[in-house]
């Protein structure tokens, strides 16, 4: 358990352009663009996300995250955060997963998403946490 990791993912994810953030309806706290679900934290224990579950077994097969503690088939996975670098691992994959949501919006709602003031990159995101 990391304390405070809650608190902290929320300041940085919930920051993001178009980002709502709220209570997951299992308990904890989500974050959303638009409908698409970006992920969401069990207290200060665990981040749950989603991906394309290629990219998902390729996370899992090198032993990087685990399979969703819920559903171990889904595309979901389970980070489980002990150390303040599970933390910072547990944003840059969230906002993977915002970019992903990003992509897809527009084509489902015809909507623009509004666009982050920089690009994204592993290296800004992990500045936020630092």
């Amino acid at each position: 358990m990391v304390p405070g990791a809650r608190r902290k993912i929320d300041a940085i994810v919930g920051g993001w352009p178009g980002v709502s953030s709220g209570p997951h309806r299992l308990g904890g706290m989500q974050w959303r663009l638009g409908k698409r679900e970006i992920g969401h934290v069990h207290g200060d224990d665990k981040v749950d996300i989603p991906f394309p579950k290629r990219l998902r077994d390729e996370l899992v097969a090198a032993r990087q995250v685990e399979a969703h503690h819920v559903r171990p088939d889904s595309g979901w996975i389970t980070l489980p955060l002990r150390t303040h670098a599970d933390l910072q691992w547990a944003v840059v994959l969230l906002r993977h997963s915002y970019e992903l949501a990003r992509q897809r919006v527009p084509r489902r709602t015809g909507r623009p998403v509004p666009n982050p003031k920089t690009t994204s990159t592993a290296a800004a995101t992990l500045a936020e946490v630092a």
